[in-house]
């Protein structure tokens, strides 16, 4: 009698698989307990179990192996294809039928027609149909192993219009999008998924296919139940993309990346490109002098491949470099991120037939995704490096449809979805910087920009560093958009003024006559006289130097107060226990004197703090007590180097903000941290 741990290793070291005759459950009277019987050549061997529910997990395990080992045997000399078919079809009953709980139970007879397939190429199409049909039931809960994903893609190309790719390839390819964790691990998923969406894309609706797909993905409610699908297809859509300019993409190895081209490939560097490709249209400044030289100056040069024509026009002298403000790797504000001002030579790309088709569908498909409201953060956040080829951002038609994409994100209200306009770190470019005026993307006189300037000052708390961006790298796009009665351009030259961004006395006036041009310009132009009066009024010496707001007072109330006369000497300002808000930020930033502010217990938060933050630095003393602000508005304290003193009882503060403000406010003697994370 033998005596082991289980079959598989004790099979392993005494008689293989292919040796067993028979696999029998001892049953006489006084037959050893949980015993099996194994017939093998020249006699039998009992293998003995610790309990009746392990014995007959051998018992069903070795025979599952046993007629495994059969049908390897069988399909490994196929003789007559019908046949085989039958002979799969019975092993596919077997898997389905087994009382075994293992993976590797579906997965064997997959592996085994895989391998039948790849070893018999000359098989016809309604074999190969038949096979699928075969194995379909496996499928229903089982990823198709690699070799069979080559099999699966290779009958979407040739036959898209199978019945086949709809009846049985779209429960598995829902499959494999719902429950897929990483395609850098299974590529052939993503392929054969790739190609199944292709497939569908040339049935004769179409577009309109696909778009009843994706909705099947996402299912009929606000919110997809399936955190991995969004995620699944985005990589699908990235890879399909890349691989329309793969062929070229390889024949340039050497090519310089997206910032020695934006630097115009100045800088010394070991890289020696073929190409010195430019992928981003002129700045407007260079546009008149490129005029009068383009002719003399420019050449093509012209490669091809297979499936791509790209025509290349380069100029013979280097353009002058923009340099990027300098930063470094921490989190990425505004000013970083507009600091980039794209200067280079036009590129112009075609594509052939089916990298078209290719390039068009799944373009269509992130256009698909972007108008679902659940998945806009999440797409925004996975685009938002670009992950795109620099061909793909040097080619029109690319860009021009994805603007719908870029358009969806500015125009969302969300902060999580439009701050991913930005580059993800300074020194790199955003879709910000491709679709304003003069970068890659543009396409228009700036509407898109001017979307993108009107939902980011909304979020932007460090206004007046915005302003000065936009003041030097895009004050003509601003004031061409105010002058053709752009409301937000206007606002924007607005605040320029008021805040004094501009230095120079011309191009203050140029803004002035701007924005007397438009009767939408006069309106606000006047608003801002007015606005200037009563803060010379507010700002001038006198009034009183402590003042205290009655309980329930509001933003209006604070409003009408500070309008009634001089406040210039007010140093010491309490409106605790009031219903102000973070709207009243914009009345306090107008007291030169402030020193001590008490918040305590009203429903001032983050935008308030962070416009506190960039206006108020000579404040000494904050009480925010029991105030709804997060670290998100206590981080820009960081900036009032004169606080002394700072009230954060009952916050949301967190220890490691705690720990950032202590390490930058220098002069800060007493904190009071009680109920919060940080005490």
């Amino acid at each position: 009698m033998g005596q082991a741990a289980g079959p598989t290793g004790y099979m392993e070291n005494s008689v293989s698989y292919s040796a067993i005759e028979d696999v029998q459950l001892l049953s006489w009277e006084n037959a050893p307990k949980y015993c099996l019987q194994l017939t093998i050549p020249g006699g039998t061997v009992l293998l003995q179990a610790a309990n009746s529910y392990l014995r007959d997990q051998w018992f069903h395990s070795l025979q599952w192996k046993k007629k495994i080992y059969k049908y390897k045997k069988v399909l490994s000399n196929p003789s007559r294809w019908e046949v085989v078919l039958k002979e799969i079809r019975t092993l596919v009953d077997m898997a389905l039928t087994s009382p075994l709980q293992d993976d590797s139970i579906n997965q064997a007879p997959l592996e085994i027609v895989s391998k039948l397939l790849s070893e018999n190429t000359n098989l016809t199409t309604q074999e190969h149909e038949n096979i699928i049909v075969a194995i379909a039931p496996l499928l229903e809960n089982n990823h198709p192993p690699p070799d069979l994903c080559e099999f699966f893609c290779k009958h979407c190309r040739e036959r898209p219009r199978s019945m086949v790719v709809i009846e049985v390839f779209t429960p598995v390819v829902q499959r494999i999008l719902k429950h897929n964790m990483d395609f850098g691990k299974c590529p052939r998923l993503r392929l054969f998924t790739q190609e199944y969406i292709l497939a569908l894309n040339e049935l004769n609706a179409g577009m309109e296919v696909v778009k009843k797909f994706i909705q099947s993905m996402h299912g009929p409610t606000g919110h997809c139940p399936h955190p991995r699908v969004l995620p699944n297809l985005v990589a699908v859509c990235l890879a399909a993309i890349y691989s329309c300019y793969e062929e070229f993409i390889n024949s340039r190895d050497n090519s310089p990346s997206l910032k020695e081209i934006r630097n115009g490939c100045q800088q010394p560097c070991d890289r020696k490109p073929t190409l010195p490709l430019r992928l981003l249209h002129p700045s407007p400044d260079l546009v008149s002098q490129e005029a009068t030289l383009s002719e003399a100056r420019l050449k093509s040069v012209v490669v091809a491949s297979s499936e791509i024509h790209v025509e290349v026009e380069r100029t013979s002298t280097a353009k002058p470099a923009l340099t990027a403000s300098a930063g470094n790797d921490s989190e990425p504000n505004l000013i970083d991120c507009l600091m980039v001002s794209p200067a280079c030579s036009t590129m112009s790309i075609e594509l052939g037939p089916q990298a078209d088709r290719t390039l068009g569908c799944y373009v269509e498909i992130l256009k698909l995704l972007s108008d679902y409201d659940d998945w806009r953060p999440s797409l925004a956040s996975l685009l938002q490096p670009i992950p795109f080829p620099k061909e793909a951002l040097a080619h029109e038609k690319f860009t021009k449809e994805l603007k719908y994409v870029i358009q969806r994100f500015a125009e969302d209200p969300r902060q999580e979805v439009h701050s991913c306009l930005l580059s993800v770190r300074a020194g790199k470019d955003g879709w910000f910087q491709l679709y304003s005026p003069g970068g890659v993307a543009c396409d228009d006189d700036g509407e898109l920009f001017a979307s993108m300037v009107h939902i980011l000052m909304g979020s932007c708390y460090k206004t007046k560093k915005f302003l000065l961006s936009l003041a030097e790298n895009k004050l003509g796009p601003c004031m061409l958009l105010a002058l053709r009665g752009n409301q937000t351009m206007v606002e924007i030259l607005c605040l320029m003024l008021e805040y004094n961004i501009i230095d120079n006395n011309d191009t203050q006036l140029q803004i002035i006559s701007t924005l007397e041009s438009t009767d939408v310009g006069k309106r606000m132009y006047e608003q801002l006289c007015d606005r200037q009066r009563e803060l010379k009024e507010l700002q001038r010496k006198g009034g009183p130097t402590r003042l205290t707001l009655p309980s329930k007072s509001t933003d209006a109330d604070l409003a009408r107060l500070l309008s009634s006369g001089s406040f210039g000497n007010l140093e010491n300002l309490s409106l605790a226990f009031t219903n102000v808000t973070s709207a009243c930020a914009e009345h306090l930033i107008k007291l030169p004197s402030l020193k001590q502010l008490n918040l305590w217990s009203t429903q001032f938060g983050d935008a308030g703090l962070r416009l506190l933050s960039e206006h108020l630095t000579m404040l000494q003393v904050l009480n925010l007590c029991e105030t709804p602000v997060t670290d998100a508005g206590l981080l820009a304290l960081s900036s009032m180097k004169s606080l002394c003193s700072l009230n954060m009882n009952s916050t949301k503060l967190s220890a490691d903000t705690y720990e950032d403000l202590k390490a930058k406010l220098p002069n800060l003697k007493e904190v009071d941290v009680r109920y919060t994370e940080a005490w």
